[in-house]
């Protein structure tokens, strides 16, 4: 069963979605005033419009088997998926802690109490550098949260790009090819088997293109790219082992982002984990072989 978090303080709940399992889907916001913080995050919002719409991707078999649910406290989207592994923090985070309105004490609070309540053990709670007020950090220490890896945002102008040379074809695909694009993004990203359904759900969903790379028949490698409101966002980035060092990503790459342009996108992000000694970076190297400009750190912070 899930379980909705144990909310303390004065906070306002209106019930977003009821679904058929018994999972309910609440929208809670305190009452403050106008946020001091009104700069605009484009690469924050298209991010946490994309894992919204990967909530909304779920079918009830999906919600059940994965334990999906999906909180949004205040200015915080928590995305909570019960069932997976530790591993699959890419969907067992928060976005937007104290952005389109200051973090509050309570806020963190019910963050932990959620995942405490659905027994997740490993999630990150991602504060970007704008986050209000400036003590933010300094709670999540008191409440039990560490710093940990940050994840560094990139971003790019529409500018078109040469097709990577490869032996390997690069297509954008359609539902039929679905579960082998969930494969091939719950082995590389550690979500596990029970992900591959939900995740084979984006290829021909609105506003997702997802490009796959082909060594004949055979699916090689995979990339997604969410646009809306004319920005893009580029994700799950993967390739199968036994073709990797064959050029699938950078050519899925270039595929996206000229799709992107052909689309209208006036701006396109993405993100990977900051570069740390002994660590080969091969993503971050390509990101930025793709033209992209870092931008910032988002910090994460994890259960201590």
């Amino acid at each position: 069963m899930l379980r909705s978090p144990r909310l303390k303080g004065k906070l306002i709940g209106t019930c977003r979605s009821v679904r058929m399992d018994g999972e309910i889907n609440f929208n809670w916001h305190h009452q403050t005033g106008p946020s001091a913080n009104m700069k605009s995050h484009e690469s924050e919002t298209i991010e946490r419009a994309a894992m919204e719409d990967l909530h909304d991707a779920a079918d009830q078999d999906d919600i059940r088997e994965i334990g999906l649910i999906r909180l949004t406290v205040n200015s915080s989207l928590i995305s909570v998926a019960r069932n997976l592994p530790e591993s699959a923090i890419v969907v067992n985070r928060v976005l937007g802690l104290g952005l389109s309105a200051p973090a509050s004490r309570e806020e963190i609070k019910t963050i932990i109490s959620t995942y405490s309540d659905n027994e997740v053990a490993q999630y990150f709670v991602q504060l970007h550098p704008d986050a209000s007020p400036a003590e933010v950090s300094e709670w999540m220490r008191h409440e039990g949260l560490k710093p940990d890896r940050g994840w560094q945002k990139f971003s790019r102008n529409p500018v078109k790009v040469e097709n990577r040379q490869t032996n390997l074809t690069v297509r954008e695909i359609g539902p039929e090819y679905g579960l082998a694009f969930g494969e091939i993004i719950c082995s590389a990203f550690d979500l596990g088997d029970k992900a591959i359904p939900w995740l084979a759900k984006l290829p021909g969903r609105e506003d997702w293109h997802i490009f796959m790379s082909f060594d004949g028949d055979k699916p090689a490698g995979v990339g997604a790219l969410f646009v809306r409101d004319g920005f893009g966002w580029t994700d799950y980035g993967a390739t199968s082992p036994e073709f990797r060092r064959l050029g699938s990503q950078g050519a899925v790459m270039a595929a996206r982002l000229n799709r992107a342009i052909e689309l209208g996108c006036q701006k396109i992000f993405c993100c990977t984990g900051v570069s740390v000694p002994g660590d080969p970076q091969h993503s971050y190297n390509n990101i930025l072989k793709a033209g992209f400009k870092e931008d910032y750190v988002r910090e994460n912070y994890v259960p201590s």
